[in-house]
């Protein structure tokens, strides 16, 4: 299906079973309850879904049971990261046999390519796929910051429609808009930027604690898009502590928490990642367990235009 860059797209965990399985019931559960909160879209294989240790095998899976499961609600996006450029081919090959609607794609990992290299890598993934793509530029964890230098030369490659804005510079969002108007669809990648980005004008948002919090995520997408300020901020400023388990190395875990916490997840990770053990998990599961506690009554917001 076509790609509306906008609205609250998840970077979706992986769920897995004790013996280190996928956990295709439990991912099922969480989808179901971030299609019930109006998400506009869905990522597999980011970050958070711990792309590094999955398999091609079981990113098929996870795909195709995506596509069977939203039925058509959603677009199905699978991330790119890889450190070959001949795998970030094979895959976006497989992406669109496997009937995903698009990909988000990461510079290449390990090496620290220069800008040739950089938008050369872009540039032969978008002309060898049909697919629309999302560049996921996030200079803080993977080192590469795309330029706008850089997007003024991808903006010539027309299946390269949208940014994954993770600089953690909210002036970024003015930036592209003042160079290139509405040639590309910006969302915000960083949870406790995302009122403040999409105030500035970001089109949506890639958000990490959706995953365990859906209905809150996309509230307050569709009170700032709506003009409800004041409203999307009294949920914002709730949310705030939790959204800042995103931005930590272990996101993953943190954000699993959550999930098991909030009833649509497991604590389960894959190696090298372990569960939380000791003083940290009892600092986060505080964290987590007040906003529980002190989870907002949300205003009616599904039928605001998002």
């Amino acid at each position: 299906m076509p790609i509306e860059w906008k609205g609250v797209i998840p970077a979706l965990t992986t769920k897995f079973t004790a013996d280190d399985k996928l956990d295709l019931p439990l991912f099922e559960k969480n989808l179901q309850f971030q299609l019930d909160a109006g998400i506009n879209g869905i990522v597999l294989g980011g970050t958070l879904g711990e792309a590094s240790v999955l398999t091609t095998g079981e990113k098929e899976t996870l795909v195709k049971f995506a596509i069977d499961k939203v039925a058509g609600k959603v677009p199905v996006i699978l991330n790119i990261a890889e450190g070959s450029t001949a795998e970030a081919l094979n895959q976006a090959s497989l992406a669109a046999k496997w009937g995903a609607d698009g990909l988000m794609i990461l510079p290449p990992m390990r090496y620290k390519s220069d800008h040739r290299e950089t938008v050369t890598y872009f540039t032969t993934v978008a002309q060898s796929t049909g697919l629309p793509m999302m560049i996921y530029n996030n200079p803080v964890d993977y080192k590469i910051e795309v330029t706008l230098d850089m997007f003024a030369e991808l903006a010539n490659y027309p299946t390269i429609q949208a940014i994954k804005e993770s600089t953690r510079d909210v002036t970024n969002v003015t930036r592209l808009i003042n160079r290139f108007g509405d040639r590309f669809a910006i969302l915000c990648g960083v949870d406790p930027l995302a009122m403040e980005e999409l105030l500035l004008g970001a089109h949506g948002w890639v958000a990490g604690l959706v995953c365990a919090f859906p209905r809150e995520t996309v509230a307050i997408y569709r009170l700032v898009k709506a003009g409800h300020i004041s409203e999307a901020t009294a949920i914002y400023r709730w949310f705030m502590p939790l959204l800042e388990l995103d931005i930590h190395p272990k996101l993953v875990q943190y954000i699993k928490l959550a999930e098991k916490q909030a009833g649509i997840g497991s604590e389960e990770v894959r190696g090298p990642r372990l569960t939380l053990a000791g003083e940290e998990r009892t600092r986060i599961l505080k964290v987590i367990d007040d906003g529980i506690a002190t989870r907002p009554v949300l205003p009616e917001y599904l039928h605001l235009k998002d």
